[in-house]
């Protein structure tokens, strides 16, 4: 246990350190917008070119796993969206970022760092996988469900738009493809291109992690919505016993596969699920609480899965 705790400490800590500053220093959030996009623009996608592009083409072609783990964040975002729409009385722009919330990870900022410092440098291509195939689905989900939230606002055309505009100009979803094409072709970067993709992977974890934390400080929690505890719950809890079941189903898959998906299923709810509440003016401060009380209780559940992972104490697959 205590090679587990000493693993999360650094994760738990760097987010604690950043929710420390953002509470003792009041600087504006527009002051993390260059932060931001170092890491989302850089950061993240040097890391996932650099992985992708030195994996071998057979080990990209998995979609079997494809269709396990985001049919598991299409169902734990189906049921955080049904529990919305029952506390929320059909409100269906409300109950999808509510279901964001249960099924949008923090894939980017804490996904890849955490797995790859768990599982080791094997972790990246089912990591990177998740990561583009879940972004697929909910970017693809958000704009539909909110264009049927508010009929006559926009056509088909404007939102089949949005939904292409949003995953081809995503600059992790694009760093992942050139990265496969990469690996198709067997292109081998410069050594002092290399050594400068090197330097930015190795500066995406403590960036995003401390964004995440002071990010966190700056949206207070002035009271519980009713959705939090369920939503956490679906996210922290559901989700990854989904993921297992489904994993289960469509195995069997190679065992660090199956703890790499996992420990993806078990990460709180992600940034985006506040950038999308803001951008569509719905279930804002919700979401904020959800961002907020989901990363708090990770650091008990997101550890125990990691203990578990470290341990190899999670139950071998359900049907052989």
């Amino acid at each position: 246990m205590l090679d587990v705790i000493n693993l999360a400490l650094p994760f738990f800590g760097l987010i604690f350190i950043g929710f420390a500053c953002g509470k003792l220093k009041q600087i504006p959030d527009t002051a993390l917008a260059w932060m931001n996009f170092f890491i989302v623009y850089v950061s993240l996608p040097a890391l996932f070119y650099r992985i992708l592009s030195q994996t071998p083409l057979e080990q990209l072609a998995k979609v079997d796993f494809v269709l396990a783990t985001t049919l598991s964040t299409f169902w734990a975002f189906c049921i955080a969206f049904a529990v919305g729409m029952a506390i929320r009385r059909g409100n269906i722009a409300e109950s999808t970022i509510a279901g964001l919330a249960g099924g949008y990870g923090n894939i980017g900022y804490m996904g890849p760092g955490l797995a790859l410092a768990t599982l080791g440098p094997e972790a990246a291509v089912p990591v990177a996988l998740i990561f583009c195939f879940d972004t697929l689905l909910l970017f693809t989900l958000v704009p539909i469900l909110m264009a049927l939230a508010a009929p006559g606002q926009k056509d088909f055309g404007a939102v089949a738009k949005e939904v292409l505009t949003r995953i081809t100009t995503n600059p992790l979803v694009i760093a992942t493809a050139v990265g496969i094409l990469s690996a198709a072709v067997h292109f081998q970067a410069p050594v002092a291109l290399e050594r400068l993709m090197q330097f930015l992977q190795n500066a995406a974890a403590p960036c995003a992690l401390f964004t995440l934390g002071v990010t966190v400080a700056l949206r207070p929690l002035k009271k519980m919505p009713w959705e939090v505890p369920f939503t956490t719950a679906i996210k922290l809890i559901a989700h990854p016993l989904l993921m297992f079941l489904l994993l289960s189903l469509f195995g069997p898959f190679d065992q660090l596969w199956v703890y790499s998906a996992v420990l993806m299923a078990a990460l709180p709810p992600a940034l985006n699920v506040f950038v999308f509440a803001r951008q569509y003016d719905s279930w804002v401060e919700q979401a904020s609480g959800a961002v907020l009380v989901g990363t708090l209780v990770s650091v008990v559940t997101l550890t125990s899965v990691m203990w578990m992972v470290k341990t190899q104490s999670l139950p071998q697959l359900l049907f052989r």
